[in-house]
């Protein structure tokens, strides 16, 4: 199909150009192992890829993407918790210093968390992704009584309040709320603008939005 073709037509440009570029660094990877200093909770959304947007060499970060760029809460109860063992990987063992949490513009997943609409229920048809963005419950009354559901500024709030719902819900990770308590650890949050190409950075304090220096 063209799609993979095309793909292997980018992996060709790499194994020509890229890789004998990055070539030494690949082998101290290899040699030593990976040690990024910062984690990326980002979404899988095709437009926000984390590397190209911070513009980051292969080893520099630990990246983790899903829908909305979500982190559940802290549970034991049996499952597959996809983003709590990347979490647990990163902090515990690669021990990264910095955890980014970033949301974006047009984000599907905070959409259908504000208007609750999913075209169906049962797994595979809507039923995952309503399980998913549950997470984002409490946020969203707010959003919706102030400003409904159905507008540009309240999607933005949305996706902005996703963010804060993930960054709160790292604080529920023992180990996460210990290595911050010791400094050990920084949480941050952010948000890129797909529409203007600018990345806001939020406030720890507020909790506002503001364009990186």
């Amino acid at each position: 199909m063209p799609e993979f073709a095309h793909l292997l037509e980018g992996y060709r440009r790499f194994r020509k150009d890229g890789y004998p570029h990055q070539r030494e660094r690949y082998d101290r990877l290899v040699a030593e192992g990976q040690s990024p200093k910062l984690m990326i909770i980002g979404c899988s959304d095709s437009r926000v890829d984390p590397a190209q947007i911070f513009d980051v060499d292969p080893g520099e970060i630990f990246v983790v993407r899903n829908v909305a760029a979500l982190v559940p809460p802290f549970e034991t109860t049996p499952g597959l918790h996809g983003v709590s063992a990347a979490l647990e990987f990163a902090v515990q063992f690669l021990q990264v210093r910095q955890i980014v949490v970033m949301g974006h513009g047009m984000c599907g997943g905070c959409k259908a968390a504000l208007t609750q609409d999913l075209h169906g229920n049962a797994p595979g048809e809507g039923g995952f992704i309503a399980n998913w963005i549950h997470l984002l419950d409490e946020a969203r009354n707010p959003i919706a009584e102030r400003l409904g559901t159905q507008s540009r500024e309240a999607e933005r709030a949305m996706e902005m309040a996703a963010v804060g719902v993930s960054m709160a819900n790292l604080r529920t990770f023992p180990c996460v709320r210990e290595k911050e308590a010791s400094g050990e650890l920084k949480l941050r949050g952010a948000f890129f603008a797909i529409s203007e190409g600018v990345l806001y950075v939020r406030d720890d304090d507020t909790g506002e939005f503001l364009p990186a220096e």
